[in-house]
């Protein structure tokens, strides 16, 4: 299991091998020189994505040769699956295999997981009670593997947008899970309607500050050179300026 003092971060998608190593490298620089593990992130097929036409990733094939290229550079890799036969699939390459929010339900991608005995990251959907995440522990608990974390992303407030209510990381913390942040996917608004997910970048740094004064035990941020042209989740992405500022401020 991970420590007390950890950051997931990287692109939301796999872009190239070169934009990825470019994160990858500037975030652990940044992690080292203020005390963090670090973990680089990034998705090998957002399967997820609002629009049909958007860019979803190189494929899980694809990306093996990416991840293996990054683990030289970074202290843990860890990436999101969607179907349960990827999880005996991407294993070998990553360490932590994160389960998105909109399938923390899913029995059978829950148990595919924790049958490859890496850590487990369980996203809290944004339509679930805190107290709920006890019945995806349970199912990840049932393969044997006790290596879980739990992650809060805020929750749904009406249809198109999120709040952040830190109480949450109060209630996932009775369940013994080391738990994160996600300061970026908690910035998100639906209120677009062209298909993209919009949102707000400049609370991320902010949710961080305060998910720390609530116990939280690790930062999920997503990062970018250049937000604004990312591939997904450009309006939520943090540059790399923040993300440092994030990272003193946190330490």
């Amino acid at each position: 299991m991970l420590d007390t003092k950890f950051i997931i971060a990287g692109p939301c998608v796999l872009e190239s091998k070169a934009l990825c190593l470019e994160v990858a490298k500037f975030c652990k620089s940044i992690c080292d020189e203020y005390g963090f593990t670090y973990v680089f992130k990034a998705s090998f097929d957002k399967a997820n994505r609002t629009s049909i036409t958007s860019f979803r990733g190189p494929g899980l094939e694809k990306s093996i040769e990416t991840f293996i290229e990054l683990r030289k550079y970074v202290d843990l890799i860890t990436t999101d699956i969607h179907e349960p036969h990827q999880a005996e699939k991407i294993a070998p390459y990553v360490d932590v295999l994160q389960i998105p929010a909109f399938l923390c339900r899913q029995t059978d991608l829950l148990t595919a997981a924790g049958k490859t005995g890496k850590i487990i990251n369980i996203k809290k959907a944004q339509f679930l009670s805190a107290d709920k995440m006890k019945h995806a522990i349970e199912k990840v608990y049932s393969t044997g593997n006790r290596n879980v974390m739990l992650t809060e992303r805020g929750s749904m407030m009406g249809m198109n947008d999120l709040v952040v209510d830190f109480r949450n990381i109060h209630i996932l913390k009775q369940f013994g899970c080391p738990v994160v942040m996600d300061v970026t996917h908690a910035c998100q608004s639906y209120k677009q309607t062209n298909g993209v997910t919009g949102g707000n970048r400049l609370y991320g740094p902010l949710f961080a500050q305060c998910a720390k004064v609530f116990g939280a035990d690790g930062t999920f941020a997503e990062v970018h050179p250049d937000p604004d042209s990312a591939l997904s989740d450009s309006a939520n992405t943090m540059n790399f300026n923040m993300f440092e500022d994030m990272v003193k401020s946190l330490a």
